[in-house]
């Protein structure tokens, strides 16, 4: 079975139209739930912005509502690796092997830290990063940008 671990720069285009989003959504809604894996940091990371763009005015108050109540049923149902100590642990060791930002080391490390509880290596790192994906690779992970 393959696992597909959705960093929050993919995660965000199934709430939001963005380039990339109709190929994510092709992806991953046939997938059942048990495939689609998440940091429990990703929603939080895609709330933050839907409500920047809220804010920013490209999303309407209603749009902005509507994507997030989806956001909430949709992560609910998705696979979620909790940031806890090994995950904080394995972030700090992406930092030191990889030129990440925190949150992208956190997000790494949780791929990493499902992978090796799961005991499925079949893992495929989502994202729209081109350093977070180089890394991921490097971590053996096999890498999708829903961009290209």
């Amino acid at each position: 079975m393959t696992l597909y671990f959705l960093e929050s720069s993919a995660l965000a285009k199934l709430f939001v139209a963005e380039v990339g989003s109709d190929r994510l959504v092709a992806l991953i809604e046939p997938l059942p739930a048990a495939q689609k894996l998440v940091s429990s940091l990703g929603p939080v990371e895609v709330h933050s912005a839907i409500r920047r763009r809220e804010r920013s005015g490209e999303l309407t108050h209603d749009n902005a509502s509507e994507a997030l109540a989806i956001l909430a049923t949709e992560s609910a149902s998705m696979t979620e690796q909790t940031v806890n100590t090994p995950v904080i642990e394995a972030a700090k060791q992406m930092l030191d092997r990889h030129a990440l930002r925190s949150l992208d080391a956190i997000q790494l490390a949780s791929a990493w830290v499902a992978r090796a509880v799961s005991g499925i290596t079949d893992v495929v790192f989502v994202a729209s990063d081109y350093v977070l994906l180089s890394a991921a690779q490097a971590e053996g992970f096999q890498i999708w940008d829903p961009e290209k």
